[in-house]
């Protein structure tokens, strides 16, 4: 098991929660970033700056049981398709039964956009969000091993 964090647009502090959960449980923490990005982990991978490269290495890199924490909806549904559990920064966890819906709306936003239609971005990062974030990969953490520290 590890943890795979799309790094290109990942906030410091849900970095740092991940690094530090994943010290509790002996597990790595890999990083996926363009080469445009500063990030300091023990396992980062930089790539190229086109377009979805590093979203590839994500999926590439990823396997069944993982936990991948990504803001990106069609990265989450590819990841999700692989057997790897998947978190958004904001501490909210992606759900297999609800990904086509969200893909769907994305699809019909940029269509929007596409016809001169303005969208609204996403809310302003709170201080709750990083409390969410942690609240959440414990609890992903903690439901992946059993209580004598096993992984399941």
């Amino acid at each position: 098991m590890k943890i795979i964090v799309d790094a290109d647009a990942c906030p410091k502090a849900v970095l740092q929660i991940c690094q530090r959960l994943a010290g509790d449980y002996a597990i790595p923490v890999w990083t996926v970033a363009s080469f445009n990005h500063n990030i300091v982990s023990d396992n980062h991978i930089v790539v190229g700056n086109s377009s979805q490269e590093a979203d590839i290495r994500v999926v590439n890199l990823a396997q069944k049981g993982d936990v991948a924490v990504t803001q990106d909806w069609g990265l989450a549904a590819m990841l999700l398709g692989k057997g790897v559990k998947c978190l958004n920064p904001i501490g909210r966890e992606f759900n297999p039964s609800t990904i086509e819906f969200l893909l769907e709306e994305r699809e019909a936003k940029a269509k929007f956009r596409r016809s001169g239609g303005r969208t609204k971005g996403p809310k302003k990062r709170m201080p709750e969000n990083d409390l969410q974030f942690e609240s959440c990969l414990l609890a992903v953490l903690k439901s992946s091993f059993t209580s004598d520290g096993q992984e399941l």
